[in-house]
Formats: C-alpha cells, structure tokens, sequence
C-alpha cells in the first residue's frame, strides 16, 4: 500500500467500470455515491482507514499500468516523465508513424512476451503531423509482456480519443481526454496478481512537462488479487508532478466509496485536505475522511512516516478517540 509501486501514478489511464459519472479535472465526481452500510469503530479503525487509502493508491497504481501502452510514455522508475524513451514507449513511436496501422507485434524486454498495437485513424494527416483525433481508437493487447518493471502483464485495452491538444511524437506533450475499456487486465508480480476489468475516462495534461497533471473517474471498478475483492464506485481521482524539482513534490486527492472483502460494508471516502508528498515517500500532508454509516473516520499524515486516527463513533462531529499509528502500520492491514 505504499503510495507508489514500479509502475506510475501519475498517468494518462486509470481503471474503472460502466458508464462513467461526470467529473471535473480537480478529481470531483458529481455522481452521487452509494451511502455507507456499516460503522467504524475503534476495533475496525485501521484496518478502515488501510482499506481506503490503499483504494486510492492501488488506483493511481492501475494508472500506471495502463501507462505501459506508451502513450503516457512512462519512462520507468516511480512516476511518468514526458518522454517516450521506454520499451514500449518506443514501440508505439515507431507504429505511431507507420502507414497502414498494424497490427504490430513487438517483443516486451524480457524474451517471451509481445504487446500488439493496432489503431483505426480518422485522419492519417493529422496522425502524420503528430496529432490525434477525436474518434481515433487504439486496442493494445498484453501478452506475458515483462517491460523490466518486475511486472508481467496480459489482457487487452482499448483506448478512444475523446480530446487531444498538443503532440504524440517525441518529445511529446499534449492534453488528452481518452475512454478506455480493460479486458481481463491481469498483473503478475513476486508476490500477488491483480486482475481488473471496466472502463474510465482520464485526462492527461503534459504541455508543461516536466509538470504533468491527471484526472480520472468512474462508476465502479473491480479489482482482484490473491485474497481480496475491492470495488470502487461513484470514484474520481486527481494528481499532480513536479518531476523537473527534486526531490520531486506530488499531490493527489480522491473521493469515492469502497466495498471490501476486508470491510463488513460499504465505506465512503474524500480527501478534504489535498495529500502531498515527495518522490516515492508517504504523504507527509494531507487528509482521508472516511465515513461509515452513522460514524467517522479522519486519517491525518503528521508526516512521511506517522499518522493519527480521530474517531467520531456517533457521528455528532466530536472526536470521541484517537489512534496514533503510522503508515507502514497500516500498509500491513
């Protein structure tokens, strides 16, 4: 649950499910969320506020994934940089100017797994130029694909370009609004596998790179691994970069609500204090109010390393009890 994996959070494509709410480039949904089904109390509280802030994170995680298309031009390490200098980055530059459109078959950096890019263009133009249209669509598909982020990677994504401002081809940078639709998305690492399917629409605006900044929401989305099931409805997430400072400052800020195999309900969950941190670090700042039936939650970052818990166990807006824990104490719930 540590806020960032191998792969990116800050990045064009987000997993969700069904017919997306709408939403704003601050991270806000409007779609009214499911109320929530059960209360917190200080027997649950961690593993509470675990739960809902590992759904964020795992969510900018799943960004990062669907970032390995190249088309966000993930340039490895913890956050996407504005260039397409990775494997598969390069892969889609050399399809991206080839006329007609595949499908390509290329090789992953580790033998044995291919990803195959295949697109329809409504003007090859405007693609010539380094453009893209609305209504161009992009299908890749994943097999056993190891790019050498400790990853292994199969499932399908299709991507449908809903705005595009800017420029594909290196160096790129560009605004873009995309709606993709994931297909058994399925995540092999040392220790667990994560299988997603749904849809989301998600921005990505990169025209001051080294400064990027990513936008998403959705109706639901699923998430599976070895041995839990989490779905995110009514969800928006919003994330800021800084990679040209070091060390680099981020921000990310979300609302949604959370039913967990974990939890004995549903949960509703915001960040009415935007996170921010540093690099791969926790937060070292920020908020997560998480709301259960008739009680509270409020996850505080005291720093990168320690935070608190003020319960509300009656909903009256009083902090009834505190819990001081840290973050790696609630990576473990």
């Amino acid at each position: 649950m540590q806020r960032v994996s191998t792969t990116t959070l800050i990045s064009l494509a987000f997993l969700a499910a069904c017919s997306g709410g709408s939403t704003t480039f601050d991270g806000t949904n409007t779609t009214p969320p499911p109320a929530a089904s059960f209360d917190i109390d200080s027997g649950n509280a961690m593993v509470v506020a675990g739960a809902a802030y590992g759904a964020v994170v795992t969510s900018g995680d799943l960004a990062g994934l669907a970032a390995n298309t190249g088309l966000t031009a993930d340039a490895g390490g913890s956050f996407a940089k504005p260039a397409s200098d990775t494997q598969l980055g390069s892969a889609l530059d050399r399809f991206l100017q080839k006329v007609p459109l595949g499908p390509d078959v290329y090789d992953c950096l580790v033998p044995g797994g291919t990803v195959t890019f295949s697109a329809e263009i409504i003007d090859p133009l405007v693609l010539a130029a380094g453009m893209l249209s609305v209504g161009d669509t992009f299908l890749v598909e994943y097999v056993n694909c190891d790019d050498g982020a400790g990853e292994v990677i199969d499932g399908t994504i299709d991507l449908t370009v809903d705005a595009f401002d800017g420029n594909v081809l290196p160096p790129s940078a560009y605004d873009m609004t995309m709606v993709m639709n994931v297909t058994d998305l399925q995540v092999t690492t040392a220790t667990d596998v994560l299988t997603s399917n749904g849809d989301a629409t998600a921005r990505l605006n990169s025209l001051q790179a080294p400064y990027v900044e990513a936008s998403v929401s959705g109706n639901s989305m699923t998430m599976d691994t070895n041995s839990t099931s989490d779905t995110l409805s009514s969800y928006s997430t919003a994330q800021t970069l800084d990679a040209g400072v070091t060390p680099s400052p981020y921000t990310m800020s979300a609302s949604g609500t959370l039913d967990s195999s974990r939890l004995s309900g549903v949960i509703r969950y915001t960040t009415p204090v935007t996170f921010e941190g540093f690099d791969t670090n926790y937060p070292h700042t920020g908020e997560l109010f998480v709301e259960g039936e008739n009680s509270s939650a409020r996850l505080v970052a005291d720093n990168d390393v320690d935070v608190h818990i003020d319960l509300d166990l009656d909903g009256n807006g009083t902090v009834d009890e505190t819990i001081v824990t840290t973050w790696a104490d609630l990576e473990g719930m």
